[in-house]
């Protein structure tokens, strides 16, 4: 048709996206195309509008084509094309909003990391939450994913939180530069119970014991409160083997074979502003230590090295600083930042009682914990809100807000949609209503304005899971959800599902029951990816 026409058919793509529009009057899907290639195609775009529109208006399931302004595309898809969407969620069910658009990459997914000096605090709690949801997102996408913690159990933070810990043990006050809270009584209690001589073998044994122990158990804590919270790694990499295992000796020598190390004032340096750095990096001290930032080093060749072609990290507002030496670094090595390392940073988190910052943690002393989070609002709330917004961006969680059952309290709202969706089925099922074989569905009965609204939300999912993990933002997903919440109420509020009295069952219940189970389908999958449970009832 288009040769025809005298259309140049090479500058059309192979495959495009359509957007809804915001307003129901200009259809159920609009495109640009015709604008975006009209002048490669070399015809006005309008003309080319006008041909596109002839083609798809002769295809199977499209309604109608109207061409508006300069050559946007509206389209209108009929009942039955539209509905048929009902019965493909059904079927694919957990596999629904899954894509390959990611297939291929291999990618290490770093977060959390907290020092094992102390219970997870605010910032880690929202990186557990978004990192998880975000790992759950780009496996959704196709990719291949591994998490990653990272265990710091070397170094001056070890040896303060060893001397906190024989200190308690000996009833005195913490050090000046040690850590506070009941923890650290609860943690040194706990080495002494398990080295009851430990208090009469002399200082530098001692603490050696106390680090040893204190960082097993605190780290065994974490871990623990983690999974209760539903997050599990992969793999939880000790710092500790990279110095052991001479990791950072190895990424010493390949970074000197690619030409970018030097030797001053006694140290071993990176040279880091060949590449964007504000300066250039120590590796190893004068005195023969080895800074932080050369584990920095090794840790990432390690994590190449075991086949990641992407490492991902997502640090806290106050690591701002570490991305152009880490991006530098990348590029010494002889990779491309852009491609092969992403930082990603979290601003950070407040949690409000009575329009007031809870400052102080009962267990911690002086921040909020993972605990203090869950207890005050429960895992879904706390994982829900804490994905729920852009992580570049500060956020209150206000404790009254996300404890009430109210449409105000997001996570309530749409796992109310998720338990009432089940609720009509189990009603559909006492009354004999059932959805029927696959192949006796009848699509074109979803005709009503809100079918049409719901069934379009519906279709949305798959795009929504491939934007947030392409974008590394897992809370569009959430909003998504809150939308689709309010398309089904809407719908649940119009179109009667369950027959009344002694009502023949209909095609069209049985349609709309079909629906009814598409939504809870996609409503399951999506809180699914955020790590928040679907209930059957509420």
């Amino acid at each position: 048709m288009f040769e025809t026409r005298g259309l140049d058919v090479s500058a059309l793509p192979e495959a495009t996206t359509v957007e809804r529009p915001r307003s129901p009057e200009h259809g159920d899907y609009a495109s640009t195309l015709a604008l975006q290639l009209g002048k490669k195609a070399g015809v006005a775009p309008r003309e080319l509008a006008a041909a596109l529109a002839e083609e798809l208006g002769a295809r199977p399931g499209i309604k109608s084509v109207e061409i508006a302004g300069p050559g946007f595309l509206n389209i209108r898809l009929d009942a039955a094309a539209a509905g048929v969407l009902a019965r493909d969620i059904v079927l694919a069910g957990p596999d629904y909003g899954h894509t390959d658009t990611l297939a291929g990459e291999r990618i290490n997914l770093e977060f959390v990391s907290a020092n094992p000096t102390g219970p997870v605090h605010i910032g880690g709690v929202r990186w557990a939450a978004v990192g998880d949801a975000l790992s759950r997102l780009l496996r959704a996408s196709g990719a291949t994913v591994g998490t990653e913690y990272y265990f710091n159990d070397a170094g001056s933070q070890i040896d303060r939180f060893a001397r906190s810990l024989y200190a308690s043990a000996k009833g005195e006050p913490a050090p000046e530069d040690g850590y506070g809270g009941a923890y650290i009584a609860e943690i040194a209690t706990a080495v002494v119970a398990e080295a009851p001589d430990v208090l009469k073998i002399g200082e530098p044994a001692a603490l050696e014991t106390f680090r040893r122990v204190g960082v097993e158990l605190m780290f065994a804590e974490i871990k623990q409160s983690l999974t209760e919270f539903g997050v599990e790694f992969d793999t939880y990499f000790n710092e500790k083997d990279l110095h052991d295992r001479g990791e950072l000796q190895e990424a010493l020598d390949r970074l000197r074979e690619q030409g970018h190390i030097f030797e001053a004032d006694g140290a071993t340096w990176l040279r880091t502003t060949e590449f964007g750095d504000d300066k250039d990096r120590v590796l190893r001290k004068s005195d023969g230590d080895w800074t932080y930032f050369a584990a920095d080093c090794a840790y990432y060749l390690d994590k190449r090295k075991r086949g990641f072609d992407r490492v991902v990290i997502m640090l806290g507002a106050d690591h701002h600083g570490y991305i152009g030496r880490m991006k530098a670094m990348a590029a010494c090595f002889g990779d491309d930042p852009a491609r092969n390392l992403e930082i990603l940073i979290g601003q950070l988190v407040n949690l409000v009682r009575d329009k007031q910052p809870v400052r102080m943690s009962k267990r911690a002393g002086t921040v909020i914990t993972l605990e203090d989070f869950v207890d005050a609002i429960g895992v879904d709330a706390t994982r829900y809100a804490l994905a729920r917004y852009s992580s570049d961006s500060t956020i209150d969680i206000d404790i009254e807000e996300w404890t009430r059952a109210t449409k105000e309290n997001k996570v309530y709202y749409v796992q109310y949609v998720a338990a009432r969706t089940a609720s009509v089925a189990r009603n559909a099922a006492e009354v004999g209503l059932t959805r029927g074989e696959p192949d006796a569905f009848h699509p074109e009965l979803l005709s009503h304005e809100k079918e049409n609204d719901l069934l379009k939300a519906l279709g949305e999912f798959p795009a929504v899971v491939t934007r947030s993990a392409e974008l590394r933002e897992p809370h569009h997903v959430a909003r998504y959800l809150e939308d689709l919440a309010s398309a089904y109420h809407k719908f649940y509020d119009n179109c009667r599902v369950l027959p009344q009295g002694d009502e023949p069952i209909t095609d069209l219940q049985r349609a709309r029951l079909w629906l009814n189970d598409a939504t809870r389908t996609v409503i399951a999958n999506g809180l699914g990816l955020l790590g928040v449970s679907a209930p059957e009832r509420m």
